[in-house]
């Protein structure tokens, strides 16, 4: 498959990955997933970090279930760290932060 992977695979590979989280359907997010968002909101192209402002890894769980409410989405596969989830903010996702 090589470095590039289509966003289109890189989702069915999350989807189908073990150990996913449940996340029901919500309006708005929790207090973690809004800092989470806000923190593409001042990058190029609404890039997502992997860190906080801390210096501490953004939970996969968070990350996840922003991606599964349609906040965010992957944008690129990180070849250093394939595990690694690299995602941009969605319409829906600029939107949610800004309520």
């Amino acid at each position: 498959m090589g470095i590039k992977m289509s966003v289109h695979s890189l989702k069915e590979k999350l989807d189908n990955t073990s150990g996913a989280v449940a996340v029901p359907p919500v309006s708005r997010p929790t207090s973690a997933q809004k800092r989470y968002l806000q923190l593409g909101g001042t990058q190029p192209g609404g890039k997502l970090p992997l860190f906080d402002d801390n210096g501490q890894r953004i939970a996969a769980r968070t990350i996840k279930a922003c991606m599964k409410a349609g906040w965010c989405e992957p944008w690129l596969r990180n070849p250093i760290e394939p595990k690694w989830l690299v995602c941009k903010l969605t319409k829906n996702g600029k939107q949610a932060v800004s309520n």
